[in-house]
């Protein structure tokens, strides 16, 4: 029996969950063998299928095992980003996940006062703090499902405070979501109109350097912002 101690997790885990997005992800530090049990009470409470571990083992996996939870191990470089491999199979796992909304077999459904809830499936992320791979990762995810890579990184951080490092949000700034994967936060359509568009995406608040968002880009990169050129009393004079 796995017995629940939430005391003893503090602030361990977030819960990175939207309402427009079919899958929601546990951002976490490393558990170790000791710790584990206590970790895996909160996958089952949030209906983890899947562990993903970002650093290099710090304990044995069979327990996850034995209830089902799948393990993937997908290390890369501590402050870092991931490769184009490692990216390749993290967007195929999600991709099992959001190719149709809620239709996962590891989809669950329970019967409540109410009625029939529909509980997304959870996707649990970890580094050795919690603070820079497993974030990047989550937040690749959410770019790749719609959101704007301002919006990811704000999201992220609402639920979980010191999350990246500026290396890591330059990375996401300009990181192109993939071509063949679906939007959920924009309909369907193609790729290259998505792309243009994304601005306008119903999560997003605007990105201009004079939008909170902007600002936020320009203090972690010590970007200069270049208003927009006056024009000229010519100009001016052909517009009237």
């Amino acid at each position: 029996m796995v017995r629940s101690n939430n005391a003893s997790l503090g602030h361990a885990v977030s819960v990175i969950n939207h309402d427009q997005i079919p899958v929601q992800f546990l951002i976490l530090d490393c558990p170790t063998e000791s710790t584990l049990p206590m970790y895996l009470a909160e996958f089952l409470q949030h209906h983890v299928t899947t562990v993903v571990r970002c650093c290099q083992p710090t304990y044995n996996a069979d327990l996850l095992f034995d209830y089902g939870i799948d393990l993937l191990d997908l290390p890369f470089r501590d402050g870092g980003v991931p490769n184009d491999t490692i990216l390749g199979e993290w967007i195929g796992l999600i991709s099992k996940y959001t190719t149709h909304p809620f239709s996962s077999s590891a989809t669950t459904t329970e019967t409540t006062e109410d009625g029939l809830v529909t509980t997304k499936p959870t996707i649990a992320v970890h580094c050795v703090a919690g603070l820079g791979r497993a974030p990047v990762l989550v937040a690749l995810a959410l770019i790749e499902l719609g959101m704007t890579p301002l919006d990811a990184i704000s999201f992220i951080r609402q639920k979980r405070r010191g999350a990246f490092n500026k290396p890591q949000i330059h990375f996401l700034d300009l990181y192109k979501r993939s071509t063949k994967h679906r939007r959920f936060l924009g309909g369907s359509g193609s790729s290259s109109n998505r792309r243009s568009s994304s601005s306008s995406s119903t999560l997003s608040s605007s990105t201009s350097v004079f939008s909170w968002g902007g600002r936020m880009m320009l203090k972690l990169t010590h970007r200069t912002p270049t208003p927009s050129p006056t024009p000229t009393l010519q100009q001016q004079q052909q517009i009237v």
